[in-house]
């Protein structure tokens, strides 16, 4: 048995677009403007693949990029020509066919949009983070067109009042759930409390990478793009104490110190004035909370665009849906918030 050396699948695509296709695209084609870039589905995209990630459907692909007017004339011409000189393998990889598509088709069938037509706010808080990180991360290869790093520019983050909507909806998950922790424990089911912690857990999480411009990822993911955010080195301990405490009060002490340097970090973004990062008792009961509807209420009052100030405060569809079939189907995600 022949072992392959493990190519990251960016690095891989890279090659073969250099090495494999524009040879091809050359010798058909001399002076075509296009792109060609590694965007979409896949852990390589993310920059999260390792040798597991080869063991199934793995491979160097790209989506190769053309004008509109090119793709009518050109597609089916150079999909051909892939297609029967291309190697069946690739660093010991079996290739896969190239995607010749324009920038506005590819990205309208990866988003439900394309930026060079604008992007509304339903646009952005129909779109999973997922998807949006699919289309920005990834790699460019060659832009011949301009229009691809000009889309994944306009696509970078959310707009300044979107951005505060979705962190104060983020916020608002939480405090919705941070006095169940507590509450569980309360009356002996320390099996709720854990599962309400580690809930909170996660949408911390999430805010964090939300407050330092990090699309969040889907659950596959997610801890490995939280450990590159700024704050993951003062966040992970205390984090994964409460996760692993097996008792409410334990588990309460630990989260607590989460809040107060996730309510720091908020401090520290500028958006309002400096709330009062301490917990504090949720009403008159003995469980330790930030007070949550507290940054909901600031940074709403910040939201210039009237619009999104009377939007209900359930925030992006990521953030009130959880169905894997659901966010995937861009049609279903785009008609629900737009109701």
């Amino acid at each position: 048995m022949v072992t392959v050396e493990f190519v990251p699948g960016l690095e891989l695509s890279r090659r073969f677009h250099l090495e494999a296709v524009l040879p091809i695209l050359d010798a058909e084609l001399p002076g075509l403007p296009h792109a060609a870039a590694r965007l979409g589905s896949g852990s390589e995209v993310l920059g999260f693949d390792t040798a597991r990630s080869a063991d199934h459907d793995w491979g160097p692909r790209l989506q190769l990029f053309l004008a509109a007017d090119d793709v009518v004339r050109y597609r089916d011409r150079l999909v051909s020509a892939f297609e029967y000189q291309l190697p069946k393998t690739f660093l010991g990889c079996p290739t896969h066919l190239i995607d010749v598509v324009g920038v506005d088709d590819w990205l309208t069938g990866a988003l439900g949009f394309t930026p060079s037509r604008g992007v509304t706010t339903t646009d952005w808080l129909a779109t999973p983070t997922q998807r949006l990180l699919e289309v920005t991360a990834g790699a460019v290869f060659h832009d011949g067109l301009g229009q691809l790093t000009a889309d994944r520019e306009a696509l970078a983050w959310y707009p300044r009042d979107v951005w505060l909507y979705v962190l104060a909806c983020q916020w608002k998950r939480i405090s919705q759930e941070e006095a169940f922790l507590g509450r569980c424990g309360e009356v002996g089911d320390e099996l709720g409390s854990a599962v309400v912690c580690a809930r909170l857990v996660r949408d911390l999480m999430r805010l964090v990478l939300l407050m330092e411009r990090r699309y969040p990822p889907y659950s596959k993911w997610l801890g490995s793009a939280f450990a590159r955010c700024d704050a993951a080195a003062v966040l992970t301990p205390p984090m994964t104490a409460a996760l692993a405490a097996t008792d409410w009060k334990t588990r309460e002490r630990h989260l607590g110190q989460v809040y107060e340097l996730v309510a720091e970090q908020h401090n520290q973004l500028g958006f309002t004035e400096a709330l009062d990062p301490s917990t504090r008792l949720y009403f008159e009961r003995p469980f330790q909370v930030i007070g949550a509807d507290r940054f909901v209420r600031a940074l709403m009052e910040k939201v210039a665009d009237a619009d999104i100030r009377a939007l209900p405060l359930i925030g992006a569809v990521d953030q009130f849906a959880d169905s894997t079939d659901f966010l995937g189907d861009g049609d279903r995600t785009r008609s629900t918030v737009a109701a």
